[in-house]
């Protein structure tokens, strides 16, 4: 390149770049210009919105305003207006004040004004009665009990038909009233409460069990009365078996022993012995659901477990022939719907009454009334004091603390008074054989003693560790003549002693 070339190159250079340089310029001047513009264009938008919300917000305030000075206008008339009323009502509670003043002095001047005429008149009554006892030559009290003679003697007759017309009336309105009462409790509950108090029936399924029954020589038919007390009586029917005791739970249990032992066919006196114990267990718990049934039929459900158990033995217990636990059942019933006509307490009168013989269930074991004892058995269990003094007077024994004590002793009479409930000679027939067994087991060494055949026969079993052989004949001996000067029978009485040696041990 020539330097011509080159001077030329470099003013070209240099020519473009002031040209750009002024280019660059123009453009950044325009769109400067153009920013510019923009940004007026918003100010004045910006400008024209601020005094339109301007003139909205003032005008809005206006309206605020007014309905605020419209509203304090109103509040001011309606406090104008209450502020009147209230005037008002003070001047006429104040004028009622006045009035109320005037009249409680007219009021207490009358009365000082009767005051004085009272006064005058006593003073004018001690006068006359002064002048009368002068001229009587009588005090007023003599005058009055003169006048009280003269009246009974004129009119005594009269007073007395009187007396006894209304006495009459009142007890015949009473007696009718009671009537009715019993009258309804009886329509409204009707059970029969006869039990079968002496013997039970084992039917057979085949006249041959009998000989099993017996076994060889008797002992099978020996074991079983030995465990169970209860006479067994083979040849009385066809295809049955009698068992005949005096005491319902002795029976029950043989009763259910015989029938497991026909079922098992298994008959021996390990066999027996087995099988009556099972049957002791299985009474229990029955004796447990008869009492527990008995609270539940009757709605009473709090009653301690210890207290249904005994219920439950009632229902082995008879007296005069009437089963005990129906009795009281049917009791409570009753006492239930009198104390409800009488709108006396109807739970203390169910209660009382089902538990008014709770003493019979234990009352061979322990010394006492059954009244006493059950007293002592509720008493024990914290049961409330108005149940037992509505149960302990039903025989009189204690005096009728409260109503429900008469309740209970009219439901007792009810219901044992019932055609049919009860047998008088039979009671005193069980009494008989349970004072024989009470007699024997009240000597030493005797583990239990079973009055049968009637009361003819006892059979005694002694403790062999403690009577020998010739102890066993002094003690039939002391038995029969303790028995033949405190209990009163007719015939004569069999004592019979039964000592047993049984051997037992063990192969390991």
């Amino acid at each position: 390149m020539t330097p011509v070339t080159g001077s030329w190159v470099l003013g070209g250079l240099v020519a473009g770049l002031i040209v750009g340089y002024f280019v660059r310029r123009w453009v950044a001047a325009r769109q400067k210009s153009s920013i510019e513009q923009e940004a007026k264009k918003i100010l004045e938008t910006a400008k024209g919105d601020a005094e339109k919300i301007a003139i909205e917000a003032k005008d809005k305030a206006g309206t605020i305003l007014d309905a605020a000075q419209k509203e304090g206008k109103e509040r001011t008339h309606t406090i104008d207006e209450r502020e009147a009323r209230l005037h008002g009502q003070e001047d006429r509670i104040e004028k009622d004040r006045t009035g109320v003043e005037e009249e409680k002095k007219r009021v207490e001047k009358e009365r000082s004004d009767l005051k004085e005429k009272e006064a005058a008149v006593s003073i004018i009554r001690e006068k006359a009665a002064h002048e009368l006892e002068r001229v009587s030559g009588l005090s007023q009290e003599e005058a009055k009990k003169k006048l009280y003679e003269e009246m009974e003697r004129s009119h005594s007759e009269e007073l007395e038909v009187m007396l006894a017309r209304l006495e009459r009336e009142k007890k015949e309105e009473i007696e009718k009233k009671g009537v009715g009462i019993i009258t309804t409790a009886l329509q409204r509950y009707a059970r029969s409460s006869i039990a079968d108090v002496t013997t039970s029936i084992v039917h057979l399924k085949d006249e041959t069990l009998k000989g099993k029954i017996i076994g060889r020589e008797g002992r099978n038919v020996k074991a079983f009365e030995r465990l169970t007390g209860v006479e067994v009586i083979v040849d009385e029917s066809p295809d049955s078996i009698l068992l005949s005791s005096f005491d319902p739970l002795r029976r029950e249990i043989a009763r259910t022993a015989l029938e497991k032992l026909i079922q098992d066919g298994r008959i021996q006196p390990a066999k027996i012995e087995e099988v009556v114990e099972e049957s002791r267990q299985e009474l229990d718990e029955a004796i447990k659901k008869a009492g527990g049934d008995a609270a539940y039929e009757l709605g009473i459900l709090d009653l301690p477990k210890e207290i249904i158990y005994l219920l439950g033995r009632l229902n082995y217990r008879t007296s005069y022939g009437q089963n005990v636990l129906l009795h009281s059942v049917e009791m409570a019933h009753i006492a239930g719907m009198i104390a409800t006509e009488l709108g006396l307490n109807v739970d203390v009168a169910k209660r009382g009454a089902l538990l008014h013989d709770l003493g019979k269930a234990i009352d061979h074991d322990v010394e006492g009334t059954h009244v006493e004892i059950g007293r002592k058995i509720l008493k024990k269990h914290g049961i409330d004091e108005k149940v037992i003094q509505a149960m302990e007077a039903h025989h009189e024994e204690y005096p009728y603390a409260i109503p429900e004590a008469f309740v209970v002793a009219a439901a007792d009479a009810i219901s044992g008074a019932r055609p049919g409930a009860r047998r008088d000679t039979l009671e005193k027939y069980l009494k008989r054989l349970g004072d024989i067994e009470k007699v024997a087991t009240s000597f030493e060494g005797i583990s239990r003693a079973y009055a049968i055949a009637g009361g003819r026969e006892v059979r005694v079993f002694a403790i062999p560790e403690k009577i020998d052989d010739f102890g066993a004949l002094q003690l039939a001996k002391n038995v029969a003549g303790k028995i033949q000067s405190e209990v009163n029978y007719p015939g004569e009485v069999k004592v019979t002693v039964i000592r047993e040696v049984k051997a037992v041990e063990y192969a390991k």
